[in-house]
């Protein structure tokens, strides 16, 4: 008998209708034994995530010293679900215990995580299940980073022996004995690594589309799905932008080769899209598996003459943006020049200035420039590596659509070829790119 650690995402957890289906779900299958979940998400259009006004109760902690003006949305949200799914549980007395705890710790983190925290109490009862408080079994280092020792003895030794458990996701208990958050989505980061420290033989997460497309929907009508893809892909893929899977919850699975199952709570008979390790994958014939695109990036161009004889080129424009804390997306160079590819958030206002000033200190190039409003969008597949004039292909689409292609960089492993476009061609290129090859 194998075991499943199933993740629910916000659309999955959003009211007691959508919850009921969601026991339903996990009761049918023996193997859903440890349940993961996020805060309740929009229930329509304009609806507001639950972890949104979270945010919003801490700005009023800030502002006020309580948090009661906003506290009342959240109230309402819970004890809704709990009235819909006829729950007999002191949901008020937990709120009110909650209202407080988030007034006393003044804390962004842990407020943000209480959507998590009461969703998953909920869920415990609903099923009748151990909940199981991520605080106590989840652990971050003193430089912020996942401790994987302690993290996974702790989940491994608090799971033997219970038949069913319930987890929040998206935190953990920092090393100053404090909440901490994962980034956005982080849930999805949870549940992996539940999966990898129980030894789990498939995680699914549950969600509210059927499995990966070759290519935004929204982009492109009725695009193909994809059946299989690989660990690599999918890291290619979603962070650049195809937001079914938080890019870093393939880690924790990858370490003992667990398969990841994307599955849609709407429609569960669904096959999903299957994510498995590169020694199971077998190619679905395709040369591209799919197509993702990223707005808003900034590219500094960097010429000198004799760059490539000057020891150290490289490393001092580098420790310029490290100075600053800027993150670096890509490194395009030739034999006189080099890019670096930046998100455009993190040099906004004087602090592009600084960076450039910085760079012409410290490697005296002959010409900086600077080109801003970069859509970045990643051509992946394991079969564009050996298929001939797969690159001929994708830049004679872009040419017949009138696409001026600014930047090229083609992945080391040769299953990704980005290409960087203005911000306005970056939806003209995806549908471009997804008509040559599909």
């Amino acid at each position: 008998m194998g075991l499943k650690v199933c993740k629910f995402g916000g659309t999955s957890m959003a009211d007691g209708n959508v919850l009921d289906r969601v026991k339903n779900i996990i009761l049918s299958d023996a193997e859903r034994r440890y349940i993961v979940v996020s805060a309740p998400g929009k229930r329509y259009g304009d609806d507001v995530k639950v972890t949104d006004i979270l945010y919003a109760c801490f700005d009023a902690v800030q502002r006020e010293g309580r948090c009661a003006s906003e506290f009342s949305r959240i109230r309402a949200r819970y004890t809704g679900i709990c009235r819909e799914l006829g729950l007999d549980m002191d949901i008020n007395g937990l709120l009110d215990e909650t209202e407080k705890a988030i007034d006393a710790e003044e804390s962004a983190d842990f407020t943000a995580s209480r959507g998590e925290y009461l969703a998953a109490k909920i869920m415990a009862k609903l099923l009748g299940a151990e909940f199981v408080d991520a605080a106590d079994v989840i652990f971050f280092t003193d430089a912020g980073r996942l401790d994987d020792e302690a993290t996974n003895g702790a989940i491994a030794k608090r799971l033997e022996g219970c038949a069913m458990a319930v987890i929040p996701g998206f935190y953990g208990m920092g090393a100053d004995g404090k909440i901490r958050t994962f980034s956005r989505g982080g849930s999805d980061i949870t549940g992996a690594i539940v999966a990898g420290a129980a030894g789990a033989t498939l995680y699914e997460n549950w969600t509210d589309v059927s499995g990966f497309y070759a290519c935004d929907p929204r982009i492109v009508n009725s695009p193909r799905g994809i059946a299989t893809m690989s660990y690599k892909e999918l890291r290619e893929l979603s962070y650049m932008g195809a937001n079914v899977l938080h890019p870093d919850s393939i880690f924790p699975v990858r370490k003992s080769n667990i398969p990841v199952q994307i599955k849609n709570t709407f429609r569960p008979d669904d096959a999903g899209t299957s994510i498995i390790p590169i020694s199971q994958y077998v190619p679905s014939g395709n040369v591209v598996t799919g197509i993702a695109g990223h707005k808003n990036f900034t590219v500094i161009h960097i010429e000198k003459s004799h760059m490539n004889d000057e020891i150290g080129f490289v490393r001092k424009v580098l420790s310029v943006l490290e100075n600053y804390n800027i993150a670096i997306e890509h490194i395009p160079s030739g034999i006189d020049t080099m890019s670096v590819v930046i998100e455009s958030a993190q040099v906004s206002g004087y602090k592009l200035e600084k960076v450039l000033e910085g760079i012409k200190n410290a490697v005296r190039p002959d010409v900086v420039r600077v080109t801003e409003n970069i859509a970045l969008i990643a051509t992946v597949g394991h079969g564009m590596s050996s298929s001939v004039g797969t690159s001929a292909r994708l830049f004679k689409a872009l040419a017949e659509a009138g696409i001026n292609i600014k930047m090229i960089d083609q992945g080391s492993s040769e299953m990704n070829i980005i290409v960087g476009v203005q911000n306005e061609d970056c939806e003209k290129c995806i549908a471009a790119i997804y008509h040559e090859f599909f």
